[in-house]
């Protein structure tokens, strides 16, 4: 039974951080695009900000779990 549970849980934190890897490849490209933008609209720094948010839920969540990330 207990190794099951560490088994699901090492799953998910492996899901855990290509998401935390996805989220914040997507906050930069969409903070690259504000950069390169002649014209700067709500809409991109809306995305941009939700993207933001998203990443750093992500990082607090991993947190919580003490999750290291070794690159």
């Amino acid at each position: 039974m207990f190794k099951k549970k560490q088994k699901l849980r090492k799953e998910y934190d492996r899901k855990l951080i290509e998401l935390m890897d996805t989220t914040k490849k997507d906050w930069m490209i969409q903070s690259q695009l504000i950069d390169l933008s002649f014209e700067k609209s709500d809409d991109l720094q809306a995305i941009t900000q939700l993207a933001k948010a998203k990443y750093f839920f992500l990082f607090q969540e991993a947190k919580v779990r003490k999750i290291a990330i070794n690159k």
